[in-house]
């Protein structure tokens, strides 16, 4: 029922605000001028100003007859005076026009009306509005700190002052563009981050009202971001040595250096990845890999985290390649006996290493090694017959590494020799009976062994 009652006197009060608004008076209402009408006349300190308001205060009019007062205005755009507003009601005595701007003069006059004609024009009156707000008196930049800038200034004085907005432009820019927006008078400094390296920008700071007043804009300021440190101008790697390559390059003088990054890839061209962090300037990679190569990188980074550039010079390192194979010149069976011979290839071999693969019928290979052999050539003593030999030889250099696989030989030695004279057995085949008795056989069991 409330709720009811409610909303119906919310519209009805929507609807007579409605039909004021509509019905409120103008000069063209009244066309018959009665000079017997009171003046409006403003009071000792009638007009003030501020910057985007003038007031109006207005002797009492106590004619009854006086139904409002017709207001008049003149901009700096105008010609001359225009209806501008209504008051509706003789028992006002004041008024402020908030549709001005800062630093304008205006001119104004004011006419009273009744319900059948108006009177003449007060006095022509003029008001000029405050200027806008100047911004803070004082602002100072802080420069070379590492891809920010520092702004500081003087609080503004004005306790009308609710936010101050900082403008930032390069030298590229044609216009200011407003960065921050920062709330409270007594504020004092803005951190602009985010910055370039080793750039100039420039600052500037308004001021704005409570009533959204924007101030004039401070006096411009400029900040140097810190320069990247220098790239590394050179760096050394490298090439024959056994599992490691060392990395070295010249030592930086620059005065806040913090120390160095490392970046390693497998191409020249591919994704560098940041192996060590470094104080001195030499490394030594340790690579489980012979004749492998890697590409190196170095930056230089001071106490502030700034970087150089490490992509201007690239060294490629590799650790020592294997010493070449040897070539087997002969492989051959002699009097139950394998022998193998070869030619050194490589000045770095100081031994030689042999593999013999041995595979006999179905049975699985068996693999050997012979190591530390100092000459070139071999005799493999311990061999069986039908059996399938492999044998690859390898150099073998002062570190102990490993060259690869000379090529293969093969050697199959025969089946064994057949006796030339057979055990007699049970089994035997008889003689014949055409043959004389002394050259006959007689079978061991008919024998008579006692005589003997």
């Amino acid at each position: 029922m409330k709720l009811s009652i409610l909303t119906t006197l919310l519209t009805a009060s929507l609807l007579l605000l409605s039909g004021c608004v509509g019905s409120t008076p103008k000069p063209g209402d009244q066309e018959k001028i009665d000079k017997t009408l009171p003046m409006v006349s403003l009071t000792k300190n009638g007009i003030i100003t501020d910057m985007k308001t003038v007031a109006f205060e207005w002797k009492s009019i106590s004619d009854p007859r006086v139904n409002g007062i017709y207001i008049y205005k003149k901009s700096p755009k105008d010609k001359e005076l225009k209806y501008y507003d209504t008051v509706t009601t003789r028992y006002s005595t004041h008024y402020v026009d908030r549709n001005v701007e800062p630093g304008t003069e205006y001119a104004y006059a004011f006419r009273t009306f009744s319900e059948k004609s108006q009177g003449i024009n007060s006095n022509v009156v003029k008001a000029k509005t405050l200027p806008v707000l100047q911004s803070v008196s004082w602002i100072h930049s802080i420069g070379g700190l590492p891809r920010i800038a520092k702004i500081i200034w003087r609080p503004h004085i004005s306790e009308r002052v609710d936010t101050y907005i900082v403008e930032r432009k390069t030298l590229a820019d044609d216009e200011w563009e407003e960065i921050a927006e920062l709330s409270g008078r007594l504020n004092a400094e803005y951190i602009d981050e985010g910055l370039e390296d080793n750039r100039v920008y420039f600052y500037r700071i308004r001021v704005k009202t409570y009533d959204d007043i924007l101030s004039t804009p401070s006096s411009v300021v400029r900040s140097v971001t810190k320069p990247l440190p220098q790239s590394i101008p050179e760096i050394f790697a490298t090439k024959k040595l056994p599992k490691e390559i060392k990395i070295t390059w010249p030592q930086t003088m620059q005065k806040d250096f913090n120390r160095y990054y490392l970046y390693r890839s497998d191409d020249m061209d591919g994704a560098y990845e940041l192996i060590a962090k470094l104080y001195n300037n030499t490394f030594t990679d340790k690579v489980d890999e012979d004749g492998k190569h890697y590409f190196y990188r170095v930056a230089a980074v001071d106490k502030d985290g700034l970087e150089s550039p490490h992509d201007a010079v690239t060294v490629m390192g590799m650790t020592l390649e294997k010493p070449a194979a040897p070539a087997i010149v002969e492989a051959k069976l002699s009097d139950n006996k394998i022998v193998l011979k070869w030619e050194k290839n490589d000045p770095r071999t100081v031994s030689y290493n042999i593999e013999r693969r041995a595979k006999k019928g179905w049975f699985d290979e068996v693999v050997k090694e012979f190591k530390g052999i100092k000459k070139n050539s071999f005799v493999d003593n311990h061999i069986e017959s039908d059996t399938l030999y492999k044998y690859r030889v390898y150099s073998v250099d002062k570190y102990g590494i490993v060259s690869k696989p000379s090529m293969e030989v093969e050697i199959k030695t025969p089946l064994p020799t057949t006796p030339a004279v057979q055990k007699e057995t049970k089994s035997a085949a008889p003689v014949s009976e055409e043959k004389n008795d002394a050259t006959k056989v007689v079978p061991v069991e008919e024998l008579d062994l006692n005589g003997l």
